[in-house]
């Protein structure tokens, strides 16, 4: 059974311009009508009356010439043809009446019929005295009338909604810079502010749309400035932790050979990679690093990671390209999700380097839920003593740094994937125009990390 498709409104139909369109429309329209047919009954009305006065008059003096045995006047008779029938019959039974119909015939009218007529008969002797005067002229005028209520309804109603997008233009433009600032804050440009001119003179009254603009500025504010007292926060941290961590270090040196001697050295080097990993981190989240671009070739790079990881990592290479980053950061990437499929997955674990693209897939029970709807989460992993979860976010932010993308899923057959894209290079003539291809001089700025791989988990 085919399932009907139900039909859909263009995305255009939801704006708020458009509805307000079609409501300023709906409105005008109604009050264009209704103001038309009143002023239309009315003057109606007003001529209307006015002819019936006029004609009742004109037969008061056909009915005195009628009794004194006068001669008609002109537009009179008794039972003159083209009376309507149901003023002839009203005029019968010994009553007065008018009616607007059609005149008597008149030499060279195309249809036999003459023009609008009001009509007026009475009684004389069981028969219908009856005249008419011309009403042509009063059914132009209405006619004119009418034609005037129209166009001058189409004129307001044009100009009543030019005006009216206008104003909602304005709302609408302003509602979407706020749209545009909340998206900007949301993928972290904390600098990003709406400043709306109606917020910046506090005596000024306020609309709702400079309400929300003042609110959304307020809350981008506050919350730079608890960002940042964390950020600095984790900096002073890992500063302070450095010095005792080194003297440390050196006295867990003296310590006799022996057990707990190992057990002190190996803390006090998981410290001392938790800070670094911390500051790494602190330097991220200030937006403040500075890459070192070159030319390079992806493959060589990738297993001179494995290599110097000393892991069973398998390395499979087809169609590797050459890409202009940062080599040390992305040594760092390129470590660090190596060795968190180690660490947290299950053997074989493969590298495999396809153009610009590196992916690092292990058999293990693959990346949680949570990391693959949010990203990686500083201090959290689902495997108890396996890390501090900040492996893949540092991975994650030294990517951002060089431009490349980082996604996170799981095999179909089971197993984490993460898969890091880069930007391929290509030269745009025959001569080395982008540094050294396939080179190692790239140097090394104060912020580089030490090329090292950090602890982690899946659920990092």
């Amino acid at each position: 059974m085919r399932r009907r498709r139900r039909f859909r409104s263009p995305s255009w139909t939801a704006s708020l311009t458009w509805k307000s369109a079609v409501f300023l429309t709906a409105m005008c329209c109604t009050l264009a009508a209704l103001l038309g047919v009143l002023v239309h009954t009315a003057v109606t009305r007003q001529t209307v009356e006015h002819a019936r006065e006029k004609a009742l008059a004109r037969l008061e003096v056909v009915t005195d010439a009628y009794e004194a045995g006068e001669p008609l006047p002109r537009g009179s008779g008794i039972d003159p043809p083209g009376l309507p029938g149901s003023l002839r019959a009203l005029a019968a039974g010994g009553e007065r009446g008018t009616v607007v119909a059609d005149g008597p015939h008149r030499p060279g009218d195309p249809d036999g019929q003459g023009g609008p007529a009001m009509w007026a008969a009475g009684p004389a002797d069981g028969r219908a005295l009856a005249t008419w005067t011309d009403y042509s002229h009063s059914a132009r005028t209405i006619g004119g009338l009418d034609r005037a209520i129209i166009g001058s309804s189409l004129l307001a109603i044009a100009a009543t909604l030019l005006v009216g997008l206008f104003a909602v233009g304005r709302v609408t433009r302003r509602l979407h810079q706020s749209a545009r600032v909340a998206r900007r804050i949301s993928a972290g440009d904390l600098d990003a502010r709406v400043n709306d001119p109606r917020t910046a003179r506090p005596v000024r009254a306020q609309d709702e749309v400079a309400i929300v603009a003042g609110a959304l500025d307020t809350m981008a504010s506050t919350l730079q400035r608890k960002l940042q007292t964390e950020q600095r926060f984790t900096a002073d941290v890992a500063h302070e932790l450095r010095t005792p961590l080194t003297g440390l270090s050196a006295a867990a040196e003296l310590l006799p050979p022996g057990r707990p001697a190992e057990l002190v050295r190996d803390r006090v080097r998981a410290m001392r990679a938790l800070t670094e990993d911390l500051l790494e981190i602190s330097r991220l989240d200030a937006r403040t690093e500075q890459v070192d671009l070159a030319v390079h070739e992806l493959a060589p790079i990738a297993e001179r990671v494995v290599r110097a990881s000393g892991t069973d990592t398998e390395v499979r290479v087809s169609g590797a390209a050459r890409v202009e980053t940062d080599r040390r950061r992305l040594e760092r990437v390129i470590g660090n999700l190596v060795s968190n499929a180690h660490r947290h997955g299950a053997p074989p674990v493969v590298l495999s380097v396809d153009g610009a693209a590196v992916s690092v897939r292990d058999h293990g029970p693959g990346f949680p839920a949570y990391l693959l709807d949010g990203g990686p989460q500083r201090f959290r992993t689902d495997g108890a003593g396996k890390g501090h979860g900040l492996g893949l976010t540092i991975a994650l932010g030294q990517a951002q740094v060089i431009g490349a993308r980082l996604d996170f899923g799981n095999a179909p057959d089971g197993g984490a994937l993460a898969r890091l894209t880069l930007p391929e290079y290509v030269r745009l003539d025959d001569g080395d125009s982008a540094g050294n291809p396939g080179g190692d001089r790239g140097r090394r700025g104060p912020e580089d990390p030490d090329g090292s791989t950090g602890n982690d988990s899946h659920a990092s």
